[in-house]
């Protein structure tokens, strides 16, 4: 909790800093004007990978198998997406690297490792349930079942 809190004080504070120094130097209007185009190019290639992606898991799933992969890289271009309208240039350039898929697999083997770590440590539990694993002992639900009305017997 205190790295979280770290980030959200650091980072403004650094953007900040970034944006006043940027805009001594190159002028108000044109920090501005890169802030505007960073924004709209980045928001611009987050819908193209989005996109890309969602078809991806589409015949993931079309295909029986598990979209992991295209769901990892949907949730890294929905940050980068996040971050690009975020006024800053740091956050800019956090989120253009979510778009380059290089770093999202980088990105991808660091949380595989890190997930592995934790099965390994006890700290995160995996359960795996499959479609027609069902316990015997219960009854199937029943279909097509009208409530009974106070009276009715019951029978035909």
């Amino acid at each position: 909790m205190g790295r979280l809190l770290l980030l959200f004080i650091a980072i403004p504070i650094i953007e900040l800093f970034l944006l006043i120094e940027i805009g001594q130097r190159v002028g108000t209007l044109t920090t501005v004007g890169i802030i505007i185009a960073t924004g709209a190019v980045g928001a611009s290639l987050a819908r193209q990978q989005g996109m890309s992606t969602l078809a991806r898991l589409r015949a993931d799933l079309a295909a029986g198998r598990l979209p992991a992969d295209p769901i990892v890289d949907g949730v890294l271009i929905l940050v980068a997406a996040a971050v690009l309208i975020t006024p800053g240039l740091l956050t800019d350039l956090a989120g253009f690297l979510c778009l380059i898929p290089a770093f999202r697999q980088l990105v991808k083997r660091y949380l595989r490792r890190m997930f592995e770590r934790a099965v390994r440590k006890g700290t995160v539990g995996v359960t795996a349930a499959f479609e027609g694993a069902r316990d015997s002992s219960r009854r199937p639900p029943m279909k097509n079942v009208t409530p009974r009305r106070p009276g009715d017997s019951g029978g035909s």
